[in-house]
């Protein structure tokens, strides 16, 4: 279920999102957290770009919060398909381990791939790649 906290001094705020399945609770809470990824990155560059440059305007922020937006969006989408994709395969497998990692980082790279106008090699490509980082992923989760 996607939850999220906020505390200041003793104050705290928990908010928690439950959308009845737990495909979707898991697929909403990595879009969430990936996308605030995506977007914190973009900020992160900017930020520094302006501060080499040492201006800034108010076009530069509408450029900076769209940019926001559309790489929150991307990256939110890339985790939700990924996250769906090894939920779903350990549903069907009915085993939580390394190979639902691979299975899903593969069957949602080639989708993403497939979805951004790549053909043939490219597709495949993209598919051993988010297999392999899918894998290497967990494989470092279950040495810490």
């Amino acid at each position: 279920m996607p939850s999220a906290g906020l505390s200041a001094g003793s104050n705290k705020v928990d908010v928690a999102i439950d959308l009845g399945n737990p495909l979707l609770n898991r697929t909403v809470d990595g879009f969430l957290k990936i996308g605030a990824v995506g977007a914190c990155r973009v900020v992160a560059d900017d930020a520094f770009d302006c501060i080499h440059r040492g201006d800034i305007s108010k076009r530069q922020l509408e450029e900076t919060l769209k940019k926001m937006c559309k790489e929150g969006a991307y990256w939110g989408a890339v985790a939700g398909v990924y996250v769906g994709m090894e939920y779903g395969v350990e549903r069907v497998r009915g085993q939580y381990d390394w190979k639902n990692a691979l299975i899903g980082g593969i069957t949602s790279g080639a989708l993403i791939s497939a979805v951004s106008n790549n053909k043939g090699n490219k597709i495949a490509q993209d598919a051993i790649t988010g297999g392999a980082i899918a894998t290497a992923v967990e494989f470092i989760n279950y040495l810490t």
